[in-house]
């Protein structure tokens, strides 16, 4: 089982961004933009419509889990049929370095909104998980389109790069804006929320994914949708509103979780361990396989990661906070 990684703010030289600071530099060889994983806070789904998706009510919160992407210029040869991209970094064997990169069709629409050709080369360094639930795709076509929005002096509208965001995945817009939210529609209607203090977080990672399709197929024939009234999550943002940690965590919830610890057992022997550990609250992230585990303080972190490394019911434990961005 791998060791605990912790996921601190950065503060070195030109082109490392600090966590919490500058989330667009310019650089030697271009533009290096910051935009950070995500977990689901709550996460409330309600029966599919017509077009085959879901409507939601979520509140997403950032973590200090940076992806960060530098956009070059390059020439474009026409025989060239897509935006180069290199990955390095966390699970970076595990990502496309295709036209299905999601930083790839984030160049590409952002190139045809402004009416350019995409000549430029993508460099993404990842901290994200790949396939836990935290949104590192969406991450990385966010700070493409923050990095080539500087680098070609676009210039546009925050509203435009959301728009164009959504057009790219659900957690995209959120991963432009950072910092938490609550979210509507298919998740990319955003309000921010206020939010007092900093909240710690123990990341129970597995190598063995969840297929999101598969856990709202099953979802929709053996779910529960807890509907989508805002009063739900009342006592969630108020504890976020405060700095409550303890109101905070006992308010957790997603409707995905009972589908997701289903498919995959083990989930649930992790959720009982963090709970066991003395964590405020625990839930599956999104559709998962990913557990995020709130600790009260600081000072318990080292505890759980303990507990959950002893339980083995994970491959990695990340240590974080958030929000972010």
């Amino acid at each position: 089982m791998g060791e605990a990684v912790a996921a601190r703010a950065s503060h070195g030289g030109p082109g490392r961004p600090s966590d919490d600071g500058a989330r667009v530099v310019r650089t030697a060889d271009g533009v290096t933009a910051t935009a950070f994983g995500k977990v689901n806070l709550s996460l409330h789904v309600g029966a599919v419509e017509a077009d085959g998706y879901h409507p939601l009510r979520t509140i997403f919160q950032s973590l200090a889990l940076a992806e960060r992407v530098t956009a070059r210029a390059t020439p474009a040869p026409p025989e060239r049929a897509s935006v180069p991209v290199r990955v390095t970094g966390t699970d970076a064997d595990r990502v496309p370095t295709d036209a299905s990169n999601l930083a790839v069709r984030a160049a590409v629409a952002l190139a045809a909104r402004t009416g350019r050709d995409p000549c430029v080369a993508l460099d993404i360094v990842k901290a994200v998980p790949v396939a836990g639930g935290m949104a590192g795709g969406s991450a990385d076509a966010a700070a493409t389109l923050l990095a080539l929005d500087a680098l070609w002096g676009t210039d546009l509208p925050r509203s435009d790069l959301l728009a164009l965001a959504a057009g790219l995945g659900a957690d995209v817009p959120f991963t432009v804006l950072g910092g938490t939210a609550e979210g509507l529609g298919r998740g990319d209607r955003l309000t921010p929320l206020p939010v007092t203090g900093t909240f710690h977080w123990v990341l129970a990672v597995r190598e063995e994914g969840l297929s999101t399709a598969e856990v709202y197929r099953r979802f929709d024939a053996e779910g529960t949708p807890s509907g989508l009234a805002a009063a739900l999550d009342d006592e969630l943002r108020a504890g976020l509103a405060t700095g409550d940690t303890a109101r905070v965590g006992a308010h957790l919830h997603n409707d995905l979780q009972p589908v997701a610890v289903g498919l995959l057992p083990v989930l649930g022997r992790t959720l009982d361990v963090a709970r066991g550990a003395g964590a405020a609250g625990a839930l599956v992230s999104g559709s998962g396989p990913t557990v995020a585990v709130l600790a009260h303080r600081a000072d318990d972190v080292p505890g759980i990661v303990a507990a959950l490394a002893e339980a083995g019911t994970s491959d990695r434990r990340i240590v974080t906070h958030g929000p972010v961005g």
